[in-house]
């Protein structure tokens, strides 16, 4: 019984990972509109919640690596390598926090709205010291329009989304979140 759910997990984390790849194909032919949606962070929060933290980590930590050597998008240098730790910390966190909440339908929408906050803190820490390495400055001010004003459209996007696929998961029986 172990085994079949450690493959179910294991499926599930990599579906999601081929769905970071292929999501931003939707938004791709404008990329002001992919910056602001982030649809490659909606499968990194889903592993978190479904395969647990540290599958989320890992799938979050390795999307955007794979996304820019594939693909050429995001830049690698200072875009993937800020967003291999932002997401790595939303697959972490969502995993994380919904493990250690009440089982309550609060719980997801909690656990979500804590990760990307805290994502986008360690997105804000990375590009900070990436762009100091190179003699750039990032200010405050820098942080809160790349983090929070200028993603206003993928965060609507996340919380109407992503909350109702994990509680429709659960209620399915494809996700057990008790055995994260």
């Amino acid at each position: 019984m172990k085994r079949s759910s450690d493959i179910r997990t294991l499926t599930f984390a990599a579906v999601c990972l081929a769905l970071a790849m292929v999501l931003p194909f939707l938004t791709g032919q404008i990329p002001e509109i992919g910056k602001r949606l982030s649809p490659m962070h909606i499968p990194v929060l889903l592993c978190g919640f479904i395969c647990g933290w540290p599958w989320g980590l890992a799938v979050g930590f390795i999307a955007p690596l794979l996304r820019s050597v594939f693909f050429g998008m995001p830049a690698l240098f200072p875009d993937a390598v800020c967003m291999m730790f932002e997401l790595a910390a939303y697959g972490f966190l969502a995993g994380l926090l919904y493990r250690l909440l009440p089982r309550r339908f609060w719980a997801v929408y909690a656990a979500l709205v804590c990760a990307m906050i805290g994502g986008r803190i360690v997105w804000g820490i990375a590009r900070y010291f990436l762009l100091l390495s190179r003699g750039s400055t990032f200010t405050f001010n820098l942080f809160l329009a790349g983090a929070f004003i200028n993603a206003v459209p993928g965060i609507i996007l996340h919380i109407v989304l992503v909350p109702p696929i994990v509680l429709a998961l659960e209620k399915a029986g494809l996700a057990d979140p008790a055995r994260h």
